[in-house]
């Protein structure tokens, strides 16, 4: 029997959850697509539905979706959606997770608790994803749990970038909230120009989520604008207590950047009264109006996802997008 040849095509869809379609919509404008049409609903009793309105069948599947408030919901219509790619027979799929649910959860600090990172890459596996896009995770080590390719993007450019039009003239200084994160310090201290770096020595009780003392300043910011970097912001009691020890160690200003704006209460109002020049976020996770506030600025990541599809759709480099580090 003689073997039968055809034209092979690759055709990329977008598909979006619910939780923050207006990320997905700029993303698909970027790309030049339309976001695959769907019925979704939610039964009375709390369980959900999805179900897709056009064929999937050999597609290349990007499924987006933000994990924001309730987020069990939303990590739950995710996963429902890419069960429904796999048993339509999708070619591949790529799970498009701006914010990685679950990070913090990354390992036990105690015997006897989760290591929820880990469920959440492989709930994802089960479901049928091949692939995991998502912006600066909590801990790069979170990559080594899913069985397969994740491509780690960075808002540090798009971040640094505002902040280099904004203030570049400024002697700046660039101010890891703990000792944990000086690495990433000193990668924005090298891309906004060689800066100087200091870190805040801080404690954390791991009984007490979402509780920090901010100790002292390590490192020279008197008389400098402190660029305050970090992967988010929840309830905003780390990084409003950042800032008042490097006023109070003579700091001329504070400016905080971070890629997650989770915003947890009472987060609008500590940020909205705390003495940072400004706070810039980006769009990973949906800001209502009720959360926004006069020194919030809000950055797109739509157009580095939608790069970042494109390259993983042609096959191509993701990596070549942030110079080789991704």
């Amino acid at each position: 029997m003689s073997p039968k040849s055809g034209t092979p095509k690759k055709n990329l869809m977008l598909f979006s959850g619910r939780a923050h379609r207006e990320l997905a919509e700029e993303v698909a404008q970027h790309l030049g697509v339309t976001i695959t049409p769907q019925t979704a609903h939610t039964f009375a009793n709390g369980e959900l539905f999805v179900r897709f309105e056009e064929s999937v069948r050999g597609t290349d599947a990007f499924v987006i979706q933000s994990h924001t408030r309730p987020i069990n919901e939303w990590v739950m219509e995710q996963l429902i959606m890419v069960d429904a790619l796999k048993r339509a027979s999708a070619k591949r799929i790529t799970v498009v997770m701006p914010f990685y649910p679950y990070a913090r959860q990354d390992k036990k600090h105690k015997g006897r608790e989760p290591i929820s990172a880990r469920l959440i890459a492989d709930l994802f596996k089960t479901a049928g994803a091949d692939r995991i896009m998502t912006v600066d995770l909590h801990t790069a080590q979170i990559q080594g749990f899913f069985d397969g390719p994740v491509d780690h993007l960075f808002a540090q450019s798009l971040l640094a970038a505002h902040i280099k039009k904004t203030y570049g003239g400024a002697d700046i200084a660039v101010v890891s909230p703990d000792s944990g994160r000086v690495r990433l310090a000193e990668k924005w201290a090298a891309q906004l120009g060689d800066r100087p770096i200091a870190f805040i020595h801080k404690t954390r009780d791991p009984d007490k989520p979402n509780q920090a003392v901010a100790n002292r300043v390590v490192g020279h910011v008197e008389g400098k604008l402190c660029v305050l970097v970090d992967d988010m912001i929840d309830t905003g009691g780390t990084i409003v207590k950042a800032t008042d020890a490097l006023l109070d160690a003579g700091a001329a200003d504070v400016v905080i950047a971070t890629t997650h704006g989770i915003l947890s209460d009472p987060a609008t109002e500590r940020l909205s009264n705390c003495k940072a020049r400004e706070v810039i976020v980006t769009n990973s996770l949906p800001i209502p109006p009720e959360k926004r506030f006069a020194r919030l600025t809000v950055l797109s990541i739509a157009p580095m996802l939608a790069e970042a599809i494109q390259q993983v759709f042609e096959d191509g480099s993701v990596t070549s997008l942030f110079d080789g580090h991704a």
